[in-house]
């Protein structure tokens, strides 16, 4: 049965689990609040209404004409027709303490705050990659989640995408791959601004200020918002907080990796130096890991080493080959026939992701079967398939190839004590600097 007959069907328990039901026959919607009103905010909310029943309560954004737009656009897909409450500061908007469910969908500097406070407010929590930007951040979220038993679904929906979880089963929980040796993933995306625009005031619908928070206060340009804002190292971890993260998150998951043991990379601004964008254009990264590595490389120019996999990863085993993407897989054995996959698209089933405005087709059925999966794991109080300690290490792996990059050297990673190992300044970055007058979660 599908998920809204399997709603309908579901009745004694459910009370239990957060009483969001009141008889079998007639569910009672989730409760929503989301923070973050941008494109990839509305794009995970809209996929929500497609496969649960849930009223959106309250939408929260620094830009006033996108909280504006977000209402209206949320009035016309939600059921009930209602415009959310709409809300400047998030702090305000947690503290009506009504929601079920809260996701966290701003520029990566504002992840880990919202987070923290949605947990204390007594909802579970779809959060955005990377969990963080610094280590330390993680740390405290993964905290949160688990003092206050709340479920946290981080949005690394490889795991969901339904030709990955197939090739994962048919490719590598299956032996056919053999023996794996060396885990490539890239990415080739000319993605990295090239523009070099003046600054100027912000524009009066936004809130800078606020929308700044905890991150060093730069002069406004229109490259931060919105989009853009990865282009620099204050409000995010660039290419490899941004891609990277996917595609090494992905590697973790199709082979039940932890942590690695250690992380070095190097690259820098070697082709695009004019641009006021401040991340790398170049950069290799490897994390170590007992018996391979897996392998970064991400350049911003020139061609993609094959034209059908410019981001992805690729598995080398000594029974074949596997090549790996959103849009779709390749296994290539050693010997016999080989076997290629395409995305699935459900565009019959969801007509209205024909004419979403700026919708990663391709994607959407992933972030369904996410959804799904967290929905699921918030009636049985367990764990999602992308919990927030999958993505605290995913992400605080990446956070450490940056910092080795940075620093020149390889960082060597404990796992138990969350602390590099006999490197003193590079533990001293594992928490950056807090604007005032934000605080670290840290402390």
């Amino acid at each position: 049965m599908d998920r809204r007959d399997f709603l309908l069907a579901t009745s004694a328990g459910l009370a239990a689990s957060g009483g969001h039901f009141a008889t079998a026959a007639e569910p009672k919607p989730l409760r929503v609040g989301l923070i973050g009103c941008g494109w990839y905010g509305k794009s995970d909310l809209f996929r929500l209404l497609q496969v649960n029943p849930a009223e959106v309560v309250s939408l929260c954004d620094v830009d006033s004409k996108m909280l504006v737009d977000a209402a209206e656009m949320t009035a016309q897909r939600q059921a009930s027709k209602k415009k959310p409450r709409t809300y400047g500061d998030y702090r305000e908007m947690l503290k009506e303490k009504d929601l079920d469910v809260v996701m966290v969908e701003t520029p990566d500097h504002w992840h880990a705050l919202p987070m923290i406070a949605a947990c204390e407010a007594g909802a579970d929590v779809w959060v955005q990659k990377p969990v963080s930007v610094d280590v330390a951040e993680g740390k405290a979220m993964l905290d949160a989640a688990r003092k206050h038993n709340r479920v946290v679904q981080v949005v690394t929906q490889r795991r969901s995408t339904p030709h990955l979880v197939e090739a994962k089963k048919e490719f590598v929980d299956s032996g056919r791959l053999g023996t794996i040796g060396l885990v490539e993933i890239y990415c080739y995306y000319h993605m990295r601004t090239r523009e070099n625009p003046p600054d100027t005031a912000p524009p009066p619908n936004l809130d800078y200020p606020m929308w700044t928070g905890p991150a060093p206060m730069r002069p406004y340009n229109k490259l931060v918002h919105p989009r853009s804002w990865r282009a620099f190292t204050e409000y995010g971890n660039g290419i490899i907080g941004d891609m990277c993260i996917h595609m090494f998150d992905m590697a973790r998951w199709m082979l039940d990796l932890g942590w690695p043991t250690r992380v070095s990379s190097s690259g820098g601004i070697f082709i695009d130096k004019k641009s006021k964008a401040n991340i790398t254009d170049t950069q290799t990264a490897t994390f170590e890991y007992p018996a391979f590595d897996i392998v970064w490389q991400h350049r911003t120019y020139g061609p993609a080493a094959d034209p059908q996999y410019p981001w992805g990863a690729t598995f080398y085993g000594d029974k074949g080959t596997l090549k790996a993407s959103v849009m779709g897989y390749d296994f290539i054995p050693q010997g016999g026939k080989a076997v290629h996959k395409d995305v699935t698209y459900e565009l019959d089933k969801y007509p209205e992701d024909k004419t979403e405005k700026d919708l990663e087709k391709h994607v959407a059925p992933a972030v369904r079967a996410h959804w799904l999966d967290f929905l699921k794991a918030r009636e049985n109080r367990g764990k999602p398939v992308a919990d927030i300690e999958q993505g605290y290490i995913s992400s605080a792996s990446c956070i450490l190839a940056n910092m080795s990059q940075q620093l020149g050297r390889t960082l060597a990673w404990d796992a138990e004590k969350h602390q590099i190992i006999g490197d003193d300044e590079a533990n001293k970055r594992l928490k950056r600097p807090y604007r005032q007058p934000w605080v670290h979660p840290a402390g």
